[in-house]
């Protein structure tokens, strides 16, 4: 199941960038992937029916809780079939609806379409959190990201991602709270034994809130209706068949578990029942079609909402066969109107015109889609809604849902109709039974007796996936028993109220099969009679609505937030780091000081306090205490730098004294990168610094609390070294390196022992490059500039030593900088090798080692600026970031192949002739991604702060600030 997942991650990355120059190839390659998510929950069709759920588990980091849990079950499996179905053949009809399908638009749709198909199979709250975000986040990308420029797209697509993303993250402490209350985040597992209490009834509820806003209803509903502004294509697959499929799929999947726990029923229902009628009420009058659409979808899940949190076996029966049937026939709805919106330049019904004399087979086929949605014999959609109708026919309270239903379906039968009208009859304002009558006539002789000379003809592409979908739901209703024997195992876990009901094409008459044809002749009265209740609806429509409740909370949200950060970012980083400082003081600092007085930790008079234990400590500390204060009295930015650069440098002897050689090394590259990357920002800023305005009470207050900084942080670490308790977990370490085969411990932990944390670090370096590139860029007002405009310059002696000279950033040409830099280069980039070979035995890795190789680079572009450094690495920097990145993924992933855990390394042994017996640690990959993300990491930042300064050539030929 994972590397079902993973194939589609693999085809939105790959066919895209590799099938570019032939995209109608491209788009049929892409569908392939949600194609063979049909093809293999086909092949385990067996084993569901038999009630044999198909379990996967692969450990990622297990002590920390992260495993990824996958799980095949009927409610799976039903969703599986859609949004694979749907999703192969909405990409094909893109072929047609694109023209020249955007290679974007088609990766992220199958990215969206392998994040449904982890959200479906995922048995862990967590994993199915991260699936859940990830449509969120293609859905935000699909809605605005075709027409980026236009207001009102990127709107919708904030808006859909705000009320998602926001109700998310409140379903994500529903799902931290449910996990820690059952002491498992396994879906199956706390099904299997639910817990309780007063926290579990608040978790439950977050996390309905997050279903109800993935799955629209109301009043979380106003973001469907607007997102219609995507191309049809994203709103036949996402806002019809899959995405807002994706709440009402956890709300069913949760239900046998806490159908009888605190609110969930009551509140899944009522919210259910407003949507249902609202929905319908609201479809009933659009006139844009794609918005008729959006509000009968919002109806239709308000209806699974009910039937899928009741919490009874014939509704949950019910409730998996209309999610089904509801993908059938809406999404060919969806795609009728992206025919019509092509073809004919519009898809409002006002301005529409016995359009299906001119394409009766998509008019036949959307006939065929809204009698399945009315519940018309033998459609999937009758089987679906008799079932419901069965489901509360038992008194008591259902007596008001079995109302509410009957009503919704009456609106449901109504804008079904309207559909028709609007989008292929005659347009007239008033609507009767012989306009309905004439033009069913004039589709049916258009199609099979070619009586309108005008028709327009659509290509297979366009009009096969309408078809397909539309036949494919009157040919699951004809097979009612395969639905049962699905389902059933899913819906025996729930109580059954009466006899043992089944999915079937009759079971006779009775009150369900009186209901239905009951809302078939209300829902026609309802659409002849609509004309006459506009005045209703106006006066409605003055009501507070949904869209008008979010412009208000985010206009709201937004005064707050200018209020709040007009009094508290006050742009001066001195009161932020002040205000800093005086938190950790009050907290923490106040706690240690209460702690010392009780005499609950260690006295620091014990006598295993010592001044230093070597001499050379004292020097190098009065070394750094003297560099400090200098650097606090200085006027000058550089000298500032230097002094600073001083306390680093003395801050790494102080690591070789103690013997901690990876340390020291690495922290004089750092320091050393720092100090050049340093005086290229102040090249940027006044070479002094301006006069102090603050008056002598605040510059006393910041001594009294920089002082008082110190002693805290002073008297933090020595109360921590002497309260230790336990034995120090370096020995540990030191072992578990040795059963690795490493004699360097730091490196066994970077690589090996701690390689998760590393991965993480790693990945915020990548995305600290992205985020200084961006700054820094963002706020040059010119184009960034090309090495071929910088001038050339003069020859000169110094030329001949460098490969493509140029303007040096800080300062004239220089001989002796440029033989050093020519010199030195190739010398520093063996070193870096050696540091990354040698790293698992000795002092150094792919860390230290990446710097150093940046360091080579670096002396590259001070000998000869921006053009030197891009002919001595002409590699773009992000290359190396996401080179490095991927390189560590890999190695991680190399665990999983082999049988073990994530990031697992191992010994790769062989024998060659000249070198004899070889041993490689499988770790030694992974150092080298993180070698080449550091070098990218270094040249990034070089050649962003150096586009910067070559901007100004004025500036380049003169000193240094």
């Amino acid at each position: 199941m994972l590397m079902l997942v993973l194939f589609h991650a693999t085809v939105a990355l790959v066919v895209p960038w590799a099938l570019r120059h032939d995209r109608r190839v491209m788009t049929y390659v892409a569908a392939l992937a949600p194609l063979a998510t049909v093809l293999w929950a086909a092949r385990q069709t067996g084993a569901v029916a038999e009630g044999r759920p198909i379990a996967e588990r692969f450990d990622w980091a297990p002590d920390l809780g992260l495993v990824l849990q996958f799980r095949l079950d009927g409610p799976a499996w039903v969703l599986l079939l859609l949004v694979g179905g749907v999703g192969a053949l909405v990409l094909a009809y893109s072929v047609w609806y694109f023209g020249q399908p955007p290679p974007l638009g088609i990766g992220v749709l199958v990215a969206f379409a392998g994040a449904m198909t982890g959200l479906v199979l995922a048995d862990n709250l967590l994993v199915l959190y991260v699936f859940w975000e990830l449509t969120t986040l293609c859905s935000y990308i699909l809605i605005g990201g075709f027409s980026p420029e236009i207001k009102e797209h990127r709107r919708a697509a904030n808006q859909a991602l705000l009320m998602t993303t926001g109700f998310g993250l409140v379903m994500l402490a529903g799902f931290v709270v449910l996990g820690q209350a059952a002491g498992t985040y396994t879906i199956s597992a706390i099904l299997a034994r639910p817990p309780q209490g007063v926290a579990v009834d608040v978790a439950l509820v977050l996390i309905l809130l997050g279903a109800f806003a993935k799955s629209a209803q109301v009043p979380l509903h106003s973001w469907l209706p607007a997102a219609m502004v995507a191309p049809t294509p994203v709103s036949a697959y996402l806002h019809a068949a899959a995405m807002v499929q994706a709440g009402v799929y956890l709300v069913a999947r949760l239900t046998p578990a806490f159908a009888e726990t605190g609110a969930w029923r009551p509140l899944v229902v009522v919210v259910g029942l407003v949507s249902l009628i609202v929905g319908g009420w609201q479809a009933l009058w659009q006139d844009d079609l794609k918005r008729l659409l959006a509000y009968g979808t919002i109806s239709q899940l308000g209806f699974l909402m009910v039937l899928c949190g009741a919490g009874t076996r014939t509704a949950a029966l019910a409730g998996l066969a209309l999610l089904l049937a509801h993908g059938l026939y809406k999404a060919p709805m969806f795609l009728v109107v992206g025919v019509l919106d092509h073809r004919f330049g519009t898809r409002r019904g006002s301005e529409l015109y016995q359009t299906g004399r001119r394409i009766p087979f998509a008019a036949l086929a959307t006939a065929l889609a809204v009698a399945s949605m009315v519940g018309l014999p033998p459609f999937l959609g009758y089987v679906a809604k008799e079932a419901a109708l069965e489901a509360f026919t038992h008194g008591g309270v259902d007596v008001a849902v079995l109302a509410g239903v009957v009503a919704g379906s009456v609106f449901t039968v109504a804008y079904g109709l309207r559909f028709l009208q609007a989008a292929f009859g005659g347009n007239t304002e008033t609507p009767t039974v012989q306009g309905l009558k004439d033009d069913a006539v004039s589709v049916w002789q258009s199609a099979f007796r070619g009586a309108d000379g005008a028709r327009v003809r659509l290509p297979r592409v366009a009009l096969w996936p309408i078809v397909l979908l539309a036949v494919a739901g009157f040919g699951a209703g004809l097979v009612p028993g395969l639905w049962q024997e699905m389902i059933a195992p899913y819906a025996d876990r729930l109580p059954a109220v009466g006899k043992g009901y089944e999915l079937s094409l009759w079971h006779g008459l009775g009150l369900p099969i009186a209901l239905g044809a009951l809302t078939w002749v209300l829902g026609a009265g309802l659409y002849f009679l609509s004309p006459r209740l506009r005045p209703v609806w106006a006066a409605l429509s003055r009501l507070p609505t949904g869209r008008q409740g979010y412009h208000v909370v985010l206009k709201g949200l937004f005064k707050t937030a200018r209020g709040l950060t007009r009094r508290t970012q006050v742009g001066s980083l001195p009161v932020y780091l002040a205000v800093i400082v005086l938190t950790v003081l009050l907290l923490p600092g106040t706690s240690l000081v209460m702690a010392l007085n009780r005499g609950t930790v260690p006295s620091l008079e014990t006598g295993r306090v010592q001044p230093w234990d070597h001499p050379v400590q004292l020097v190098i500390g009065v070394v750094v205490v003297s560099a400090a204060v200098m650097a606090a009295w200085v006027g000058r930015r550089l000298s500032a730098a230097l002094l600073l650069g001083a306390v680093g440098y003395g801050v790494v002897g102080l690591f070789v004294v103690h013997g901690a050689p990876d340390l020291a090394l690495t922290s004089l590259v750092v320091e050393t990168l720092t100090l050049i990357i340093l005086v290229f920002v102040l090249r940027r800023l006044p070479e002094r610094f301006p006069p102090l305005r603050r008056t002598r009470a605040a510059r006393v207050g910041s001594a009294v609390i920089s002082v008082c900084l110190g002693a805290f942080v002073t008297t933090f670490l020595a109360v921590a070294v002497l309260s230790r308790q336990y034995a120090p977990v370096g020995p540990g370490y030191a072992r578990e390196a040795a059963e690795e085969d490493a004699k360097n411990v730091v490196d066994a932990l970077l690589v090996d022992l701690r390689a998760l944390d590393t991965l993480g670090e790693i990945s915020v370096l990548a995305a600290a490059a992205v985020g200084v590139a961006a700054l820094v860029l963002t706020g040059m007002r010119e184009e960034r500039p090309r090495h071929r405009d910088v001038p050339e310059p003069a020859e000169t002696p110094g030329g001949r030593w460098l490969t493509a000279p140029g303007h040096p950033p800080l300062g004239p040409p220089s001989v002796l900088l440029a033989v050093t830099a020519r010199v030195l280069t190739p010398t520093i980039l063996v070193f870096s090798v050696y540091l990354l070979f040698a790293g698992h035995n000795q002092p150094g890795g792919g860390f230290v080692g990446g710097l150093v190789a940046g360091t080579a680079f670096v002396l590259r572009y001070l000998a000869g600026g921006m053009r030197e450094l891009s002919a001595a690495l002409p590699v773009d920097a992000s290359v190396l970031i996401g080179g490095g990145l991927a390189i560590a993924l890999c190695t991680g992933a190399g665990g999983w192949l082999a049988g073990g855990n994530f990031l697992q390394s191992t010994v790769l042994e062989w024998t060659w002739p000249v070198f004899g017996h070889v041993k490689l640690p499988t770790g030694f990959f992974f150092d080298l991604g993180v070698y080449v993300l550091v070098l990218g990491l270094v040249l990034s930042l070089t050649r962003t702060l150096g586009s910067s300064l070559e901007k100004e050539p004025e500036k380049v030929s003169g000193g240094a600030s």
